[in-house]
């Protein structure tokens, strides 16, 4: 009897610890669900979902400072840059790294046609985008890329430049339609 209960509990063990066994293909769903996560948070703070902390975003950092001024920082993903863009008519402001929950952008809740393409001539995006209630629409796109960015709307437009690479700026508030 005792013989079968040891047999019974050792068969278990061994179930448990090939169940918890990690042959390494879990670690690339790891790195997407860390990835979809800060995604999912960072557009948590810019659209306000999250309204008690203060955030903002380098080309490799989201910044987040709490009510007691401690901060927390999060890598970004390795393979995409996260940029902002306020498209304006009338009234920008200056920014090189976009807050998610202090920058305004002129032209809130608008639609606009977006064409990205890069020095390839590859296209990146294209297609119809809303500004959030900030003024911005956020995008995440390949990093160290040059692109050319063109935006549409009511019948203006702007043509421009942007980067990826490391140090770029994230808020984009320089592009006004005429």
């Amino acid at each position: 009897m005792k013989l079968k209960i040891s047999a019974v509990i050792m068969l278990l063990v061994a179930a448990f610890l090939v169940a918890c066994s990690d042959d390494g293909t879990n670690e690339e769903s790891a790195s997407k669900k860390e990835t979809t996560d800060i995604k999912q948070l960072v557009q948590d703070y810019s659209v306000g979902e999250i309204t008690d902390q203060s955030a903002s975003i380098t080309s490799q950092e989201l910044i987040v400072t709490d009510a007691d001024n401690s901060e927390t920082i999060y890598d970004l993903p390795k393979d995409e840059f996260f940029v902002s863009i306020a498209p304006f008519i009338e009234q920008t402001h200056p920014c090189t790294n976009h807050s998610l929950t202090g920058c305004q952008g002129e032209m809130v809740e608008k639609d606009f046609d977006v064409l990205i393409e890069d020095t390839d001539g590859n296209v990146i995006v294209d297609k119809t985008v809303t500004s959030q209630k900030n003024g911005f629409f956020d995008l995440w796109l390949p990093r160290d890329k040059t692109y050319r960015v063109v935006i549409t709307h009511d019948g203006k437009q702007v043509e421009s430049e942007i980067s990826t690479f490391e140090n770029d700026g994230t808020c984009i508030t320089t592009m006004q339609l005429t």
